[in-house]
């Protein structure tokens, strides 16, 4: 088998944009010199990586493999080449925007590897709307949100679910009557405070609609706009919270918190890769979009 590395750059490119149209703009090509690529790569592997369309095309299930397998080490040789000889903004940082919590426990120790070998990159910290506000204003160049955006302009692709969780301290779980929750619903916790990190509940209120069929009724008793300031204060039995698993993995471990409840299927919330539509030609934000979702594939 001889496959050529302009084929599948040519390929990931194409999958990304969805178009052999698009694909040769992004990569200053003919369109027919595209085709000719695409073809020469499905000739070689012995099946078809695109349905075509009227318009644009369909990757199949053998191009969602092959992409997994190859867009890292393209994105990683097309980005060395751009800090090496390409112009300023290949060269300089990609800014990237997500939750705080997010972004310092799972997203910056899995780019280390990417600074260490020159990726320049500058962290912003916000909710998902803000994030896509400045996104779109073209202030940052990819986030992490849980709100899938339904305007034109933008691209978003699936990374991680989170998982909620209901959870108090091991000492104050003692207290509750866990057996009585399953049966008797969230009317067992009214004696107990609720931690949360907004005041309308927002994490809260969904994993009581998911998981009892209701809303919460009472007020927050501490309010912390951070999750891990809301971790702190259920380790310390100041009350209980629904916080995403991600966040407490070594607390869990440890039984410094418990699980009140473990639904049949438990509440998630899906992070997506959103970026403006066209830019994943950019060799350096290519790249990162790349790690981040082979990274992911590791998170708890």
């Amino acid at each position: 088998m001889t496959i050529q590395l302009g084929w599948l750059r040519t390929f990931v490119t194409v999958y990304r944009l969805g178009s052999f149209t698009k694909a040769a703009q992004a990569l200053g090509l003919s369109q027919p010199a595209v085709t000719h690529q695409v073809r020469n790569l499905e000739k070689e592997l012995g099946r078809p990586l695109f349905e075509r369309l009227p318009q644009g095309v369909e990757p199949t299930s053998a191009a969602d493999a092959l992409v997994r397998e190859v867009q890292v080490p393209i994105d990683t040789l097309a980005g060395a080449v751009e800090r090496c000889f390409g112009n300023e903004q290949a060269r300089g940082p990609v800014h990237v925007g997500g939750p705080v919590e997010l972004m310092t426990s799972r997203v910056i120790p899995a780019v280390s590897d990417l600074i260490a070998d020159g990726l320049q990159l500058r962290m912003h910290f916000g909710l998902a709307d803000d994030l896509l506000t400045v996104l779109m204003d073209r202030r940052v160049d990819l986030v992490l949100s849980t709100v899938r955006p339904r305007v034109r302009g933008f691209a978003a692709t699936p990374l991680v679910d989170e998982e909620f969780m209901l959870l108090a301290s091991e000492k104050l779980s003692r207290c509750i009557p866990r057996d009585r929750l399953a049966a008797d619903g969230p009317a067992v916790l009214e004696d107990y405070p609720l931690i949360s990190y907004a005041e309308v509940l927002p994490i809260i209120r969904r994993y009581w609609l998911a998981v009892f069929g209701t809303r919460p009724t009472a007020k927050p008793a501490l309010v912390v706009p951070d999750l891990r300031g809301a971790l702190a204060a259920v380790k310390s039995s100041a009350g209980i919270s629904v916080l995403p698993t991600y966040l407490c993995v070594e607390e869990l471990a440890a039984g410094e918190v418990v699980p009140l409840l473990e639904p049949e299927v438990p509440p998630i919330n899906t992070f997506y890769l959103v970026v403006r539509q066209g830019e994943l030609t950019r060799p350096n934000l290519a790249l990162l979009h790349g790690h981040l979702l082979m990274k992911a594939q590791l998170w708890t």
